[in-house]
């Protein structure tokens, strides 16, 4: 790999980091008073844990693997080492932190990194919300795997599983538990009609269950 090629991808991938992390919550800030960071620490070794724990280290490897690249320690693979994969996974790295910023300005005042168990924002499911219920998640992924395509290494592949676990796991263990909490038979109807991460995909079957049960409990 050639140093430049490294380099590069470390600095889309921070600007990307930037963007997402520190703009946004600049800008929800600007607008509402709320940097928009929740965080409680969970317990060690359960799956809230794990899912940060997972999250985090998918992130830092993101960040370490095109380094490790660039100095030569970490070999990509020759095959895919090359121009043309190296511009593509550049573009869809461009896209998916783009679409990172774009759901997350679609979330207005609901945005939140975190979850607060005690807080209750509004249900989106307008816009992109409506064609996928976590498109925040899908498009980090996105540029995510955007990252394979300009550093083509294992580290750079386990930092995309890494990330693709943490994920799965906090959207399953903490934010549906959570909004299915503060929004009842609203979100499960959401949930039943909408994908998790892609259309389609990933709806569940308990929202039709819960609003027959609902109905037979005024009756």
């Amino acid at each position: 790999m050639d140093t430049w090629t490294g380099w590069t991808a470390l600095s889309v991938y921070l600007a990307g980091g930037v963007v997402g992390f520190g703009l946004r919550s600049w800008l929800h800030y600007r607008a509402t008073g709320d940097h928009g960071y929740r965080y409680t620490p969970p317990a060690p070794g359960t799956l809230p844990w794990w899912s940060q724990a997972l999250s985090g280290a998918g992130l830092v490897l993101g960040a370490l693997a095109p380094v490790l690249a660039a100095l030569g320690v970490v070999s990509p693979a020759a095959e895919l080492d090359i121009r043309p994969v190296f511009g593509v996974g550049l573009a869809v790295t461009v896209v998916g932190f783009a679409g990172v910023f774009a759901a997350q300005r679609a979330m207005g005042r609901s945005w939140r990194i975190g979850v607060d168990k005690g807080e209750r924002t509004a249900l989106v499911t307008s816009g992109v919300f409506g064609l996928m219920r976590n498109p925040i998640y899908t498009a980090l992924l996105t540029a995510q795997t955007g990252m394979v395509g300009m550093v083509p290494s294992w580290l750079q592949l386990l930092s995309l599983l890494s990330l693709f676990m943490g994920v799965e796991l906090q959207v399953r263990t903490v934010e549906e538990p959570y909004l299915a909490r503060m929004h009842g038979t609203a979100y499960l109807k959401y949930t039943a009609a909408v994908g998790r991460f892609v259309p389609g995909i990933g709806r569940a079957a308990i929202a039709g269950s819960a609003s027959a049960d609902e109905e037979r409990g005024m009756r």
